[in-house]
């Protein structure tokens, strides 16, 4: 499978060019410059300092585990740890941002340069370069729907902690993009520096946008794509804005550098303002802050000793010592809860380890989605998910049974014994029992079994599919088998 992203203009072939921008909330529990509570959930206007309403004379106090934060992280994305880095007042004028200004770091950063690789639809491997991640304080948020001719502010999320990951425009396709986020995602997610929850708004993207003809080497006129909270919506995003580009140059047009939004009903972009540079925001050395932000070589070896297997490292781990697939060893390895709960099934006695990955990914995945909870939260435990194995491979049940089987532990918080006993849902182990039911399938299909005979052998799937419905999949399809053999020679 090639991975090259060509698109078609009118007179020649074009290329997408990719950076994007990643704010990631800092799991912390208080916000960056004040000691009012990060949490979200709160009344509005409940969680609020005088720094972060920028009441005047309020001097902010950096976070060292904010700090801490963002150098785990930026160990996590290979990237440079700087020992050295400045907060700067960035300027700009939104009716959320009370200060007038927003506390960040321009020049001089707290991590520098690193990289991610990714896996493309090949299977070769991509680095993506990272330019920088930065520390830097959030916007409150306007609400424009309670009040029909006045807007309200809320300024609980004023100061909350921000990483911003800045990529190079190395990537080169939606998919690309996609597998960046999905992978920087992980990281985050494993080293418990931001819950990566899009959907709630604490981890967002934004994405830079331009196309240039195949084999030039000049970048063009960008678009960035502002807060988009998908990965799914990431990808579609990027494909219908390149294209935007491509029809405006096939047209005899030019692309003006803007902001735009993306509509996810719709499946468009649309012009949001005019895009800002950076000496638009008139950046210099914020004067609360007046000394430099210092971290330690020996600070530094601190936070790295003390971090979590990330997702990588952990799926080589399971291909070495469980002999899983690559592929399994992403199903299960990619999440930190997941793979915590596959090891922790592992324990029970008699577990099947390719049976195991499968019902993870499978029907249990399928139950979680539909009921909305996360792999921590569901009834069906490790454990239990580790019997429900067992089980399976000693054929105490069937895999038909297996999907109703985890929805029943859900709802009544049962045991996997207590439960199968309960419903009878024990297989049919009895051979001479099997054979009564066998004799009676074949006695009412006398035309099925001739043509059998014949050598129409597909008929074996339907005998064995009356038996199981006969019997309501309480007997092993491989027993079926057996007996049918025996019967039809």
């Amino acid at each position: 499978m090639s991975n090259e992203y060509i698109l078609k203009g009118k007179n020649a072939d074009y290329e997408v060019v990719i950076g994007l921008e990643v704010h990631c909330q800092v799991r912390s529990e208080s916000k960056l410059f004040s000691s009012a509570s990060a949490s979200s959930g709160s009344n509005p206007n409940e969680t609020v300092s005088f720094i972060d309403a920028g009441f005047p004379g309020m001097l902010p106090v950096v976070n060292k585990f904010c700090v801490e934060q963002a150098v785990r992280t930026g160990l996590g994305i290979n990237a440079k740890i700087n020992n050295r880095s400045e907060f700067a007042r960035k300027n700009y004028f939104y009716a959320d941002l009370p200060q007038g200004y927003q506390i960040s770091q321009f020049d001089k950063p707290i991590v520098g340069e690193g990289y991610l690789d990714i896996k493309l639809e090949d299977g070769s491997i991509k680095r993506i370069g990272i330019e920088r991640l930065h520390l830097e304080q959030d916007a409150g948020k306007s609400i424009h729907d309670l009040l029909p001719s006045k807007s309200c502010i809320d300024l609980n999320r004023s100061g909350v902690a921000l990483m911003e990951i800045v990529s190079k425009p190395d990537m080169r396709s939606p998919y690309e993009a996609g597998e960046y986020l999905t992978k920087l995602r992980k990281i985050v997610r494993a080293l418990d520096t931001c819950d990566g929850n899009m959907d709630e708004g604490s981890m967002r993207c934004d994405a830079n946008v331009s196309v240039r003809h195949v084999g030039e080497s000049e970048l063009r006129t960008r678009c960035e794509i502002k807060n988009i909270n998908s990965i799914r919506y990431l990808m579609q995003a990027i494909e219908y804005e390149a294209k935007r580009h491509i029809d405006v140059y096939d047209n005899g047009g030019t692309i003006d550098q803007e902001t735009r939004l993306f509509n996810s009903a719709k499946k468009i972009t649309r012009s949001m303002r005019g895009k800002e540079n950076a000496n638009d925001y008139r950046y210099f050395p914020c004067p609360d802050l007046a000394f430099p932000l210092l971290v330690s070589n020996e600070e530094i070896k601190l936070i790295k000793d003390s971090m979590p297997e990330l997702p990588d490292a952990k799926a080589e781990r399971f291909i070495k010592e469980y002999k899983l697939t690559d592929d399994e060893a992403e199903r299960v390895a990619s999440d930190k809860d997941i793979a915590k709960y596959f090891e922790e099934a592992l324990s029970i006695k008699g577990v099947n380890l390719k049976k195991l990955v499968n019902l993870i990914s499978g029907e249990l995945t399928a139950m979680l989605t539909d009921r909305k909870l996360e792999i921590q939260d569901t009834k069906v435990t490790a454990k239990r998910m580790g019997t429900l194995v067992a089980r399976l491979e000693d054929d105490t049940i069937s895999l038909r049974t297996v999907k109703d089987l985890i929805i029943k532990i859900e709802e009544t918080d049962k045991d996997v014994d207590i439960l199968i006993d309960e419903l009878g849902l024990k297989q049919v182990t009895d051979n001479s029992a099997i054979e009564l039911v066998v004799d009676k399938i074949l006695q009412d299909n006398p035309s099925e079994v001739e043509r059998f005979k014949a050598g129409d052998k597909k008929l074996q799937g339907f005998f064995v599919g009356q038996v199981m419905k006969a019997t309501g999949g309480k007997v092993n399809p491989a027993s079926i088998n057996k007996v049918l053999a025996d019967k039809l020679g």
